[in-house]
């Protein structure tokens, strides 16, 4: 029956896919690719000879109709992106949600992402989080750092290497410098490196350290921080 298959893909180390999602891509009649560059390396090692298009942020909204009537008259896709599961800071929700709309069925595959790794070793409160993603580069970054200032939950953020000083420094100043902090980078890469600290700390070191790779950052919440400054006292 045609449907779309949303496909998570690894996020560094090739081998983090699963089975399933193997024989997915090998079934489906159409793959839709963030970028078709890197998704062309992970399909030609695993022997994945399959037409691909291109699906991304800036044709996404154009494209989805195109693609519905696919779907509609019999084609299967499955949609990827660069890195992790499709729609997680990612593109694929627009097209899920016209999937869904439109009665087509809509599968999503388990698989890597990001931050279950960044948040599971930073040794910060995992039970209840709150994932806030890229945050506003301008227009409203201030206000949701703000209402952030108060969230009791262990919080999780993506950002890029050339402003992760900067994001930083607005933690410290929003949070307190003090507050206990993570910062994940080339996860499940050669390199990969977990620096763990607290928001000062963790300037500290990065003023000193040339930066790669896409990077999570964990911070602890604010009840978790309180706790542990009443156990101090």
């Amino acid at each position: 029956m045609s449907k779309l298959y949303l496909v998570p893909t690894p996020i560094g180390n090739l081998e983090d896919i699963t089975l399933r999602a193997i024989r997915i891509l090998k079934e489906v009649d159409i793959i839709l690719a963030e970028d078709t560059r890197k998704t062309s390396i992970l399909l030609k090692h695993y022997s994945i000879e399959k037409t691909v298009f291109a699906h991304h942020k800036f044709n996404e909204h154009k494209a989805i109709p195109g693609i519905i009537d696919r779907i509609l008259l019999g084609e299967t896709f499955a949609m990827v992106s660069d890195a992790g599961t499709p729609g997680i800071s990612d593109p694929g929700f627009l097209l899920a949600r016209a999937c869904i709309e439109k009665e087509i069925e809509v599968e999503c595959l388990p698989g890597a992402t990001a931050f279950v790794p960044a948040l599971v070793n930073s040794g910060l409160p995992n039970d209840r989080f709150s994932f806030e993603g890229f945050l506003p580069q301008k227009k409203g970054r201030q206000k949701r750092l703000m209402e952030l200032a108060e969230e009791q939950k262990t919080m999780v953020f993506y950002e890029s290497p050339y402003r992760l000083l900067k994001t930083l420094a607005q933690f410290a100043e929003t949070f307190g410098d003090d507050r206990k902090a993570s910062v994940s980078r080339e996860l499940t890469k050669i390199h990969e490196e977990n620096i763990r600290g607290t928001l000062k700390e963790l300037i500290e070191y990065y003023t000193k350290s040339t930066l790669k790779g896409e990077i999570v950052i964990i911070v602890e919440g604010l009840s978790s921080f309180a706790k542990s400054a009443k156990s101090e006292d």
